[in-house]
């Protein structure tokens, strides 16, 4: 068919990504941040997806949620929520300098936990803070924090008190949610929940979607556009 040379010439730039090149080759450069080829190679089968390849693709998904027909959506990087359970609301206060993030309908906060990437999503319209953990942990603690956050953030940057009885904090049980099957990819789980909550779509896939998320991310992540 009229697809396969696109299929093919996407598939041979994946393999040279990993393939050709030295590790400190930059594969991609936006939203202040560079990619390697090194970073790049964490998408191969089984790798450990890093920080730079995470926050990279929470900056297209907000990149994605500007265009008309999405919800607007505000990331977290990846070291928030670890400085904000160390420190408190005034460690990470500057975190969003000249930004309101109550003007969004999605908050994305990417959550490293020593060795396990989980996500938690805070919908502004509905006014919900839900944790996804592909291995099923509750992260109800979380979600607490992430509350209490929001409230001084919101009477500190617009002067109004949340009423926190209002939010419904909810820790996705495995029964809702896919969950991985190996060791190596929470934080493909993480990128996909994140991509399919960012279009209000229903998280619909499997394990068994893993290996095609992680090729296609590379081809995502060299060329600066989701499919």
């Amino acid at each position: 068919s009229s697809l396969n040379p696109f299929f093919q010439a996407m598939e041979s730039e994946i393999s040279a990504a990993f393939d050709s090149g030295e590790p400190e080759d930059i594969l991609s450069r936006a939203f202040k941040l560079t990619v390697t080829r090194e970073d790049i190679c964490t998408l191969q089968p089984l790798g450990w997806l890093n920080d730079r390849i995470m926050n990279f693709y929470m900056g297209l998904l907000v990149e994605r949620s500007k265009k008309e027909g999405y919800p607007a959506v505000y990331a977290f990087n990846t070291f928030f929520y670890s400085k904000l359970s160390s420190t408190s609301h005034k460690g990470v206060k500057k975190w969003t300098k000249g930004v309101d993030i109550f003007e969004h309908d999605v908050i994305l906060v990417p959550i490293h936990l020593r060795i396990h990437w989980t996500l938690l999503v805070v919908d502004l319209r509905e006014k919900t803070i839900k944790y996804f953990d592909s291995l099923g942990q509750k992260g109800d603690h979380i979600c607490k924090t992430v509350l209490k956050y929001l409230e001084e953030e919101s009477r500190e940057k617009r002067n109004i008190e949340l009423t926190a009885s209002e939010w419904t904090l909810h820790s996705m049980g495995t029964e809702e949610i896919p969950q991985q099957n190996n060791g190596n990819d929470c934080g493909v789980f993480v990128c996909k929940f994140a991509d399919f909550i960012s279009r209000d779509k229903p998280i619909i896939f499997t394990p068994e979607h893993m290996p095609y998320f992680r090729r296609k991310m590379v081809w995502e992540i060299i060329h600066q556009q989701l499919l």
